[in-house]
């Protein structure tokens, strides 16, 4: 959990020419997020692709009249979050060499979900922000647990709810202020969000804002491969975030943010069964050492460190007797997902270890809660933290 400059793009203000097909009917048995979004745009025209060529073409050059900077970033606005899963969505659309191998499984599962993105996709995914409205619309906007479902179609909204709760109680920190929200792709489907988001992040006119959402949304008409909005590139992360004020929309509280897009590759890779609560349980860790005070300088050994430290929060809760009790077959499955999500970035800053490094930190934290004298006994924040900046040069030398 760092604090980032929010970076964007300004979109390139021409007309390019694009090349695609008609997106693929509805299924005939909507979901009930579906039929949310069917009732909220259902005053969107149903275009031909020339037509939404020539939409596309029309709002780019508006545009171009309306703000020729481009986007431009709300200055007073920095993000917590976890870049773990940013770093994924990087590698997957950059070759970078690196001294160790970043091609885990969840690595090379995003790459197939983007096999089908050419350079226009990718273009346009960036240039208009897409890849970071749903982030940063529950980031400023998700401020309360109530009423949140987890994945498309709710599927992991029990499982969260019930780690949620279990870990509130279980660690020995004040937790009751934390919101756990979601973050899904659909909001690229929805007018307001997007313009509410474009507004509050990236300082568009009300009027410049309202373009751009129609850009998107012609663009999630025009392009199957954004799915909609749907692709699980616009939301493969999870982050933490600290309460701050940001004005003029207020108070933004403690939360977790769980995106959809890396709920799916987990589950797409086996893991559906763990990653929910191992992710969840990470980014507790991350409450927990803001209430410690241990977030050092932004470095890459600092960084390493907390985000170690992390994993082993986690595994030590999910392997406790007194926490989510998992068995050694599921104990393996959570080691494979922190090992997932291990980087090679060893001089980026945000830096959060090797596959193997991860993996080494959730097993200690696992050997912690397995091989106490006392079962029952869950050690302290304090206690935790102390064990395991013992055993950090261990973990690092790895």
């Amino acid at each position: 959990m760092r604090k980032l400059n929010l970076l964007l793009p300004a979109i390139a203000i021409s007309t390019i020419l694009i090349t695609g097909c008609k997106k693929n009917p509805s299924d005939s048995n909507p979901t009930p997020a579906q039929l949310q979004d069917e009732s909220r745009n259902a005053a969107r025209p149903k275009l031909s692709a020339a037509q939404l060529q020539a939409n596309i073409n029309q709002l780019v050059s508006a545009l171009a009249n309306e703000n020729k900077s481009g986007l431009i970033s709300n200055p007073d606005l920095v993000i917590m979050q976890e870049p773990g899963y940013k770093e994924l969505v990087q590698n997957a659309t950059a070759v970078v060499p690196t001294p160790c191998n970043a091609n885990t499984p969840l690595s090379l599962w995003l790459d197939g979900e983007l096999a089908d993105w050419n350079s226009t996709v990718f273009s346009y995914a960036i240039n208009t922000g897409m890849l970071d409205l749903p982030t940063y619309d529950a980031f400023i906007f998700e401020n309360s647990s109530a009423n949140q479902y987890f994945g498309r179609n709710g599927e992991y909204t029990q499982r969260l709810v019930k780690t949620f709760k279990d870990l509130k109680r279980f660690w020995n920190i004040e937790s009751d202020d934390i919101a756990m929200v979601a973050m899904h792709g659909g909001m690229l489907r929805d007018r307001d969000k997007l313009i509410r988001t474009y507004v509050a992040v990236f300082g568009l006119s009300p009027a410049s804002a309202a373009l751009y959402a129609d850009l998107v949304l012609a663009l999630l008409d025009f392009f199957p491969q954004y799915r909609n909005g749907d692709h699980p590139i616009f939301t493969f992360n999870a982050f933490a975030v600290e309460s701050f004020e940001f004005p003029p929309y207020g108070i933004i509280p403690d939360k977790i943010v769980i995106g959809d897009g890396v709920m799916e590759a987990y589950t797409a890779l086996g893991f559906g069964d763990v990653a929910p609560q191992a992710i969840l349980a990470h980014e507790f860790g991350h409450h927990i050492q803001s209430d410690l005070n241990l977030f050092g300088p932004f470095t890459p050994e600092s960084t390493r460190r907390t985000e170690l430290m992390a994993d082993a929060y986690s595994a030590y809760y999910l392997s406790h007797a007194r926490g989510a009790s998992m068995q050694w077959k599921r104990v393996q499955q959570f080691l494979q997902v922190f090992f997932n999500i291990g980087d090679c970035g060893f001089t980026s800053p945000d830096h959060h270890g090797t596959p193997t490094q991860r993996m080494a930190a959730a097993e200690w934290g696992y050997s912690i809660a397995n091989d106490a004298q006392k079962q029952g006994h869950i050690l302290t924040v304090e206690e935790f933290t102390a064990l395991f900046d013992a055993q950090l040069p261990a973990l690092v030398a790895l």
